[in-house]
C-alpha cells in the first residue's frame, strides 16, 4: 500500500522533481576522495551536509567513513568559510595527520562563492599546510549534477593537482573507474594482473571501505591509491576512462595536460563490455590474453547458453545512473532479455544514454534522463508496462513490493542489503554472479508461482 496513491499514466514535468533517483554531489566527491591513500575527505559546509554525506556511505558500505567539515555557522554563511577552512587545516594535521586532505564544496559555499584556490593558497603562505603535506579541491555544488559528477570532479582534481609529465613514458596504463564498487575495481586490477599489464588505477577505493575486520582500528585503510602513483600517471602510454560520464573528464584533462593517450569505453559489466575492455587492454599494452581469462569468459558463456530459457524474452526496467544503466543495457541484451524502461536522475552530459540504448533496442524502449526523471515517473512507467524483473537501488523496493515484481540491487545507495562491496558485477567472474543472481529469482518466482502439480523438481 505504501505507493498506491501514484496515479495511473504518465506525463512530463519541466520544474517539479517527486522522490529523486539520484543523490548530491559531495557524496560522490567524498567516496573518490577515500580513493587516494591517507587521504582526509573534507566537506566545506555545514556540519549537517558532511552528517548525511559520511551516514550515507557508512550505510551503503557498512564501513565507517572518515571525514571532515568546516562546520559552517550563521556567520560563515553571511561572511565566508575561509577562517573555518584554515582553523580545520591546522587542526586536520594536528589530529589526524592526513598525507592529504581533498576539500569538496557543498551548496552553502558556493551559494556564498568562497574562492577556495585563494584559500588554499592563503593557507600555504601561512603554513598552516605542514611541508609535504597537500590539499586539494573540487567544486561539487548539491543543486546541479549528481554523486556521479561529484565523483568525477574530484577524479578530474587528482589529475589536476597531481599528474605531471617528465617527458619519459613508465611503460604503464592509467586506469580511472568511474563510481563502482570497491569489488569492482579488484576485479577490474585482476584482469590487468592476469594480462601481465602494470597499471595505475585512481580513485581505488578497495581494501579502503571493504577492508577486512582484524582487530585494530585504522583512521587510513591499507588501500588507496598512493599520491606518488597518481603523479607518475601523466608519464603512463596510455589512459582508459572506464564508464563515460564518471571517468571521461579526468582522462581527457590526462590528456590535455600530459599528452596521455585516451580510450573511453563503458563499464566492463556483461560479455560484451569485458570483451572490448579486454582487448583494449590487449591491443595498448601488446600482450595476449591468458588461459585464466578464456576460462573465466568460456565459463560466462557456458551459463548463458545453458540458462538461455529463463532469461529470453524477459523483461526488464532499469534505475540507476549512466554509467552502469549503459552497460547493463548490453548485458540485458546479450542474456536475451528485453528492456522496457531506462531511467535517470543523474543528467547525462555528453553520455549518448538515448541513443546508445535505442542502437540496441529501437524506439520501443523509454529511456528518460535529467533532473525531473524520478522515483515517481519510473513508477507509473512501470505501472503502465509491467516488467518481470526491475534492476535499481534500494529506493525501488517499494514499487518492488507494491507490485511485487524482483528487484535485483546494483548501483548506489544500497542500504537493505550486503554483498556489493565484497561480490563484484564487473568482469568475466563478475557476469557470472549477475547472471547467478538473476537466474535465482527468475526461477524461484517460477516455483512460487507454479500450480502444486507444475513444481519442476530439476530445472
Amino acid at each position: 500500500m505504501l505507493l498506491r496513491h501514484t496515479p495511473p499514466g504518465f506525463s512530463e514535468r519541466k520544474a517539479l522533481t517527486i522522490n529523486p533517483a539520484k543523490t548530491c554531489q559531495p557524496i560522490g566527491a567524498m567516496y573518490a576522495a577515500l580513493g587516494l591513500h591517507n587521504c582526509m575527505p573534507h566537506s566545506h559546509g555545514s556540519q549537517g551536509c558532511c552528517a548525511y554525506h559520511r551516514s550515507s556511505l557508512t550505510r551503503h558500505y557498512n564501513d565507517p567513513i572518515m571525514a571532515t567539515t568546516s562546520s559552517f555557522s550563521e556567520g560563515s554563511s553571511v561572511f565566508g568559510g575561509q577562517a573555518n577552512l584554515l582553523e580545520a587545516f591546522t587542526n586536520i594535521f594536528t589530529l589526524y595527520n592526513p598525507d592529504i586532505i581533498a576539500v569538496n564544496t557543498t551548496c552553502l559555499s558556493e551559494v556564498i562563492g568562497d574562492d577556495l584556490v585563494q584559500i588554499i593558497k592563503k593557507a600555504y603562505e601561512d603554513k598552516k599546510i605542514p611541508d609535504g603535506k597537500i590539499v586539494i579541491h573540487a567544486n561539487t555544488p548539491s543543486f546541479t549534477g549528481s554523486h556521479i559528477t561529484g565523483y568525477a570532479n574530484m577524479a578530474t582534481a587528482m589529475v589536476k593537482y597531481f599528474s605531471q609529465h617528465t617527458g619519459k613514458r613508465n611503460g604503464k596504463i592509467t586506469l580511472i573507474p568511474s563510481f563502482i564498487e570497491p569489488s569492482d575495481m579488484t576485479e577490474i586490477k585482476h584482469i590487468a594482473t592476469e594480462m601481465g599489464i602494470k597499471y595505475i588505477m585512481f580513485p581505488d577505493t578497495s581494501d579502503v571501505v571493504n577492508s577486512p575486520m582484524d582487530g585494530h582500528f585504522r583512521m587510513y585503510p591499507k588501500g588507496g591509491c598512493p599520491k606518488e602513483s597518481v603523479t607518475a600517471s601523466g608519464d603512463s602510454n596510455a589512459v582508459i576512462a572506464i564508464g563515460r560520464l564518471g571517468a571521461m573528464p579526468a582522462a581527457r584533462l590526462l590528456d590535455t595536460q600530459c599528452k596521455v593517450p585516451v580510450h573511453v569505453l563503458d563499464l566492463p559489466i556483461g560479455i560484451t563490455a569485458t570483451d572490448i575492455f579486454v582487448d583494449t587492454l590487449r591491443r595498448i599494452a601488446g600482450v595476449a590474453v591468458p588461459e585464466s581469462l578464456r576460462k573465466e569468459r568460456g565459463q560466462l558463456v557456458d551459463i548463458l547458453c545453458d540458462m538461455n530459457q529463463y532469461t529470453y524474452g524477459k523483461k526488464v526496467s532499469l534505475l540507476g545512473d549512466p554509467d552502469i544503466l549503459l552497460s547493463m543495457v548490453q548485458f540485458c541484451k546479450d542474456a536475451g532479455m528485453e528492456v522496457l524502461h531506462v531511467l535517470t536522475g543523474t543528467p547525462p552530459g555528453k553520455v549518448k544514454l538515448e541513443d546508445r540504448v535505442r542502437e540496441l533496442y529501437g524506439n520501443k524502449v523509454v529511456v528518460k534522463a535529467g533532473l525531473q526523471c524520478d522515483m515517481f515517473m519510473f513508477h507509473q512507467l512501470v505501472q503502465e508496462n509491467r516488467p518481470d524483473l526491475i534492476m535499481g537501488n534500494t529506493y525501488c523496493k517499494y514499487i518492488c513490493r507494491d507490485m511485487d515484481i524482483p528487484l535485483l540491487r546494483i548501483g548506489y545507495p544500497i542500504y537493505d542489503r550486503i554483498g556489493q562491496s565484497y561480490v563484484p558485477i564487473t568482469g568475466y567472474r563478475g557476469g557470472m554472479h549477475l547472471l547467478l543472481k538473476i537466474l535465482s529469482m527468475f526461477m524461484d518466482r517460477q516455483d512460487r508461482d507454479a500450480e502444486e502439480e507444475n513444481v519442476e523438481l530439476i530445472m
